[in-house]
């Protein structure tokens, strides 16, 4: 089974709380990468949470975005020192009796005073609300998780696809290197003949065969196409291996583009050099298209 390193996937959870809404959007990346957007009260949840999408993804880069709405998505909370307020208030009491002041005290006085009443982040959640959020986080998971596999199924089609085509031209290539051998000979042979009809020249034989071999070893890419049609069964047997594999389909595509290249090099024939053209434009979109692959 391929699997795409991109996806979106999105749930959403309601109670008396209020409600959680967990998208995911992922991206190809080297490694496991999460970032997490989230109220600060769900901080101390990140690793929990980390875990759990890691369920489900192996390689990629995850945006997680968590958005809590209603009475759960408040994060402050309002502290008062009663202690402090009651002793303030015997004083006051006090300073009345004595009358000190002509004014009476009002609540304000004692909201506004930052000895009494502080504003506080609440840093913890519900634990009933925690659990329903871990479960949001799963679902969302799965979902992404969903949506890499339907992309990756489509990448699976393209690249057996573009891997039959690149083994169709290699095979083209070996039934035309022969052809090219005798086509070098056929072309020296003229050139002797031309140069020697107005001579008393006689044609070695023997050094028109030595000629040709040595062309024939510098032009032989046998090894070449040998290893150029193993890789390409590797890269299929890969795709239908279980787990991440995009490391693994990307080395074999540097190979393969590695013999095609040593091809090209070693054809001194037209005919070779556009098989070799076409192999290494397939190659171009294989390798593009692996980058996407978990």
């Amino acid at each position: 089974m391929t699997v795409s390193m991109t996806g979106y996937g999105s749930y959403a959870v309601e109670s008396e709380k209020g409600r959680a809404l967990i998208e995911m959007k992922s991206v190809n990346h080297r490694f496991c990468d999460i970032q997490f957007r989230m109220p600060r009260q769900l901080f101390h949840m990140e690793d929990t949470l980390r875990t759990l999408i890691q369920r489900h993804i192996e390689r990629g880069k995850i945006d997680v975005f968590i958005t809590l709405e209603g009475s759960a998505q408040s994060s402050k909370d309002v502290q008062i020192d009663w202690s402090v307020l009651h002793l303030m208030l015997d004083k006051a009491e006090e300073m009345e009796q004595l009358n000190v002041f002509d004014s009476t005290l009002r609540l304000q006085d004692f909201l506004l005073h930052p000895d009494i009443v502080a504003v506080e982040e609440r840093t913890e959640l519900d634990k009933e609300w925690e659990k329903e959020i871990q479960r949001a986080v799963t679902e969302a998971a799965s979902k992404l998780y969903d949506m890499r596999i339907r992309e990756g199924e489509a990448l699976h089609g393209d690249f057996l696809k573009r891997i039959e085509i690149i083994q169709q031209r290699t095979y083209d290539i070996q039934k035309q290197t022969a052809d090219v051998i005798s086509a070098y000979r056929n072309r020296l042979q003229e050139r002797i003949r031309e140069f020697v009809k107005d001579s008393s020249y006689d044609m070695d034989e023997q050094r028109l065969l030595t000629e040709v071999a040595v062309f024939s070893e510098k032009a032989n890419i046998d090894e070449e196409l040998t290893r150029l049609l193993s890789h390409c069964h590797q890269f299929v047997n890969t795709l239908n291996e279980q787990g991440a594999k995009g490391r693994k389909l990307d080395f074999l595509v540097q190979e393969m583009n590695r013999e095609a290249n040593t091809i090209g090099s070693k054809a001194n024939d037209a005919t070779l050099s556009h098989l070799v053209v076409d192999i290494k434009s397939e190659l171009e979109k294989v390798k593009e298209q692996v980058q996407n692959i978990e």
